[in-house]
């Protein structure tokens, strides 16, 4: 999001939730009057990858080892003989001491993609998707950061003296980067907390998110 993309003429403010729309900080419905249920905050977790990718690759490669180690096990089982890559192999295991470097890569590289692999396994993944709080049971939502940078991004230019504005916003944290040409910068960086803390508070996200606001003048040519 670049300082020219906030100066468009045709950038239109993205639609937020409020509490009178019944959206997710909890409010009435305009048709039932009845308050709609809210979890407490922090209990959505993120969303899970499929991971499918990693899952491919991984069962490839492995599918094609024991393909090969399979059909060279029967080859020698009818009394053929073995492929020159495994006869190569347990010669070099053989002769080879454990602490040799020709041992210790590819036993380093094997522990590296197993961790690897664990780590995927056991992880959500998905670090793009901001977790919503629900409002119904049994439904989740969420929201995309690079969307939910835009919806800031476009509250922020609202605030008067703002000339333009990056936004970025991590699992936790919101931060703005704006440049003011008129009025006190520490009114600009006031107004921009304010904002910004309400349109944080409106795209009702599941976990408190932190919000660092830096202001400064345009740059002299």
């Amino acid at each position: 999001m670049s300082d020219d993309d906030a100066q468009r003429p045709d950038t239109r403010p993205v639609p937020t939730l409020d509490k009178e729309s019944g959206g997710p900080d909890g409010g009435t419905s305009p048709a039932t009057g009845e308050t709609e249920p809210v979890a407490d905050d922090g209990r959505t977790g993120r969303f899970w990858s499929a991971r499918r990718v990693p899952a491919a690759v991984a069962a490839l490669v492995l599918l094609g080892a024991a393909g090969l180690l399979l059909y060279d096990v029967a080859a020698v089982r009818a009394h053929h003989p073995a492929m020159a890559w495994r006869r190569r192999l347990a010669r070099e295991l053989a002769t080879r001491h454990l602490d040799d470097p020709w041992v210790l890569g590819p036993a380093a590289l094997a522990v590296v993609l197993g961790l690897w692999l664990i780590v995927l396994a056991v992880t959500p993944g998905l670090r793009q998707v901001l977790p919503m709080r629900p409002v119904a049971p049994g439904i989740r939502a969420g929201l995309d950061r690079k969307a939910a940078a835009l919806v800031l991004r476009d509250r922020a230019m609202e605030v008067s003296g703002v000339q333009s504005v990056r936004m970025s916003v991590s699992r936790r944290k919101a931060t703005a980067r704006a440049v003011s040409h008129f009025r006190e910068l520490d009114e600009v960086r006031a107004d921009l907390d304010v904002a910004l803390g309400e349109g944080l508070r409106q795209l009702g996200l599941a976990h408190r998110f932190g919000l660092t606001v830096h202001v400064r003048r345009p740059k002299k040519r």
